[in-house]
């Protein structure tokens, strides 16, 4: 082994030792529980990125800290079920996101450190007290922005200047969902652009919902959920079929075939939340962890896709993109 590799190793071990250390004289590795509505696969970029940054800081999976995986494989059916089976094992942190999973989460324990890496209005969600002081046992990462709507309604109206009908594609059973709908609509009148919401719940209703929009609509917003990060490749390859623009929160949804996209970056919210749980198992108390917002917001365009739907993306919002995938 190399020194510098040697030396780095032991440094990484003695950050973790507090809490590991501990641990291993009680028999059990500090152990992390882990779930999400998605699948393994369509969140291995953010898991890749928390796990990662956990390294970074000393933890490392199988040798200082223990994680246990759950996933939803698109759904929140197992949301309650796998919560009872964390606390049961008595986990020292559990990592979630999305408005179903973290109150279901909370509403399991009081007690058990609970880490949101996505959550939408953490406060009128009633997550925590507030931003700088959460006051229970949970904190994490928000992916509220001031004017997100408007300003990907106002870039996907450089793509496509004619835009006049808009159809939102959203689960409008999920509380944030309602919120995104809301803006999305509001932002849009002061546009006098049509909007018509579009409430899709389960797998076997993107296809019919995509044909429905047909020479409707002049292009489709999608909110993310995690029904649509499981079927993302076959909704965009739906909506490229109706030749249906497509505007993202998510720039994966992009890379897997959508028109553009604007908002938070993921995988930096992911990694901060690796630093979360640093703090709680180092013992910190998520009540006195303040919120935290994003910092990182990614404009992607896919150029193939543009060019595949006859639009011409102008060279001024290209200039403007973070990432252009061609």
């Amino acid at each position: 082994m190399r020194r510098r590799e040697f030396i780095t190793l032991i440094g990484g071990a003695a950050t973790a030792w507090p809490v590991a250390a501990h641990a291993q004289r009680s028999g059990k590795l500090p152990t992390i529980g882990f779930f999400s509505a998605n699948t393994a696969l369509s969140a291995s970029r953010w898991t890749d990125a928390f796990v990662q940054r956990l390294r970074d800081l000393g933890w490392i999976e199988g040798r200082t800290v223990a994680i246990e995986y759950r996933w939803g494989e698109g759904g929140t059916e197992h949301t309650v079920e796998f919560v009872a089976e964390f606390v049961r094992l008595k986990v020292d942190v559990i990592v979630t996101h999305g408005t179903p999973n973290i109150l279901a989460a909370m509403q399991a324990t009081s007690v058990i450190p609970i880490v949101f890496a996505l959550a939408s209005d953490p406060v009128d969600s009633g997550f925590v007290a507030s931003l700088a002081r959460p006051g229970g046992n949970v904190t994490g990462l928000s992916i509220e922005a001031p004017d997100l709507a408007s300003k990907r309604l106002d870039l996907l109206r450089e793509v496509v200047p004619g835009l006049r009908r808009l159809a939102i594609m959203a689960n409008l059973g999920l509380p944030a969902t309602l919120r995104e709908v809301g803006e999305v609509q509001a932002a849009a009148r002061t546009l006098g652009i049509e909007v018509a919401p579009l409430d899709v719940r389960r797998a076997e209703e993107i296809a019919p919902a995509v044909e429905t929009l047909k020479g409707r609509v002049d292009a489709l917003y999608v909110s993310a959920t995690p029904l649509v990060t499981t079927n993302q490749i076959q909704l965009n390859t739906l909506a490229l079929s109706a030749r249906l623009p497509t505007m993202h929160g998510v720039r994966e949804y992009v890379e897997a075939g959508g028109l553009m996209s604007y908002g938070p970056n993921f995988l930096d919210l992911f990694r901060r939340t690796a630093d979360y749980v640093d703090k709680i198992l180092r013992g910190a108390k998520p009540a006195d962890i303040p919120v935290e917002q994003p910092t990182k917001f990614d404009l992607v365009v896919n150029l193939t896709t543009a060019k595949t739907l006859g639009l011409d993306v102008p060279a001024t919002l290209l200039a403007r993109a973070d990432e252009v995938i061609e």
